[in-house]
């Protein structure tokens, strides 16, 4: 009996290790090679689950998971974090714990912004909300943004700080495509804001966050060397299909969603910069080269895309990996990160990862 005892004891602190391990540190990828595409590789971190976002504290990276989870990988460790907030998070269909940046004095503040998806009164709704990063878990410190309509698809969810210092934030259409055009509405539109959550002075229009609209459901924002704002968005389902866009950002731009699509034309409205046709990438993350040409991740077209703007050509760099959610660029590196898990893609059993490739070829 001894013996047995034993034994169960042991079993059971095995078993609660592995637990812990689930929920605390884990064994990110000890940096394997692979290729895609004919492009080289290192695997950074696996087993992600339904990732969204890559954010950069020096050699720190985060990434946030719809799941309510936050990532931080510090080498070959990798740490899963809960995200503590006010609202408790809905993670169903497209929403989640979505975008992420972190302040400009992150290594000093510990403090990040998330967008994440919640229910109230029945209703699906997103917000903006700080959080500080403390003993090993994300609380959240102030709500910035409240009651951006949701939906089961279509909430936007990207978030980047710009060389202006201001917030930048995404939004769908939440379903009902008309509030696009609305201005008293927050969905398919991008935002603006100071850091603090107030409403910069100089916003296209008074006393509103929007800085643009008539947006379907944008999931990229990337600045180019001149500071110039760009947008990828998702063009519309059935028929017709395709139309992802491209577009080159103006404050206070009205881009047709859902007037126009595609070439279409009307005044007052924005054509895009590029769409696929009828063809679809459904685009997400995005990010400049450096050179000049916009690095876009492929959601069902499954790859890395650059999209160059002297030629206007869009061409597949990465593939063979799936669902790809974000890509952004640190010390001469890209990181891509994959987006199999979210119930849309075929995971692996190393689903999701997060890879590094070499910047030059790129």
């Amino acid at each position: 009996m001894k013996t047995k005892t034993v034994v169960l004891l042991l079993l059971l602190a095995l078993s609660t290790a592995g637990l812990m391990a689930c929920e605390g540190k884990e064994a990110a990828a000890p940096m394997e090679s692979g290729s895609s595409g004919g492009s080289e590789y290192k695997v950074r971190a696996k087993k992600l689950q339904a990732p969204w976002a890559i954010a950069f504290d020096n050699d720190t990276i985060y990434i946030s998971e719809r799941g309510g989870n936050m990532v931080q990988l510090i080498g070959d460790q990798m740490n899963r974090e809960p995200v503590r907030l006010n609202k408790p998070l809905l993670a169903e269909g497209e929403g989640g714990l979505l975008g992420l940046a972190l302040a400009p004095d992150f290594s000093k503040s510990n403090v990040a912004y998330v967008y994440h998806t919640y229910e109230e009164n029945g209703e699906v709704l997103n917000r903006i909300v700080t959080v500080e990063h403390k003993n090993k878990e994300w609380i959240e410190t102030k709500a910035l943004l409240e009651g951006i309509p949701g939906y089961f698809n279509h909430n936007g969810g990207r978030i980047a700080i710009g060389p202006d210092v201001k917030l930048y934030v995404t939004t769908g259409d939440s379903g009902q495509e008309q509030r696009a055009q609305q201005l008293d509405n927050l969905a398919g539109k991008i935002l603006r804001m100071n850091l603090d959550g107030s409403i910069p002075a100089d916003n296209p229009f008074p006393d509103s966050y929007i800085y643009s609209y008539g947006h379907r459901n944008p999931q990229g924002l990337a600045w180019d060397e001149n500071g110039q704002l760009y947008s990828t968005e998702h063009g519309p389902s059935g028929d017709p299909g395709g139309h992802d866009e491209i577009n080159r950002i103006a404050a206070g731009g009205n881009y047709g969603w859902p007037d126009i699509i595609g070439d279409a034309q009307k005044e007052g409205m924005i054509v895009p910069l590029y769409h696929t046709g009828e063809d679809t990438v459904a685009p997400s993350g995005a990010a400049f080269n450096g050179s000049g040409k916009l690095l876009v991740a492929g959601l069902r077209g499954q790859g890395l895309f650059r999209y160059d703007l002297q030629s206007d050509i869009l061409e597949k760099l990465v593939s063979d990996l799936g669902r790809i959610r974000d890509v952004k660029s640190r010390d001469g590196k890209w990181y891509v990160l994959t987006n199999n898990t979210d119930g849309r893609g075929t995971p692996s059993e190393e689903d999701d990862i997060l890879i590094e490739l070499d910047a030059r070829s790129y």
